[in-house]
């Protein structure tokens, strides 16, 4: 009986020290800016469908994925009370084109939340 338990302590051990190990990617973790030469091509034309009550359109746009633009169609998204949705956009900076993922702004300003030293500021222009 003792060698049961012995054993059991140990396995148990075992996982656990196996499941600490293991790191699961969350949305918290900063994702990698994404920096290329090639423009993006000129954006698609989308038919908007009609107003839903308590969503935000977000329009489509084009994603840098396996080493080329992929075209992304837009969709409804649930709106968060208080904050305004920015959508993706690509900007040229040097000659190069840098891909601003979309994103939820607390007070409007455009300014994103983790930049923003004063992100509830609702008076700021």
């Amino acid at each position: 009986m003792k060698k049961l338990a012995i054993s059991l302590a140990v396995a148990a051990a075992s996982v656990l020290t196996v499941g600490a190990a293991v790191t699961v990617p969350t949305t918290a973790q900063a994702q990698p800016a994404v920096i290329i030469q090639t423009p993006p091509p000129p954006p698609r034309v989308e038919r908007v469908p009609p107003p839903r009550r308590g969503y935000v359109w977000a329009p489509g746009h084009y994603e840098w994925r396996g080493g080329r633009h992929v075209w992304v169609n837009g969709n409804w998204m649930r709106a968060r009370q208080g904050y305004a949705y920015r959508a993706p956009e690509w900007r040229e900076r040097n000659g190069r084109w840098e891909y601003d993922r979309g994103r939820w702004d607390r007070d409007g300003d455009g300014v994103p939340n983790r930049n923003d030293r004063r992100p509830n500021n609702p008076n700021r222009s």
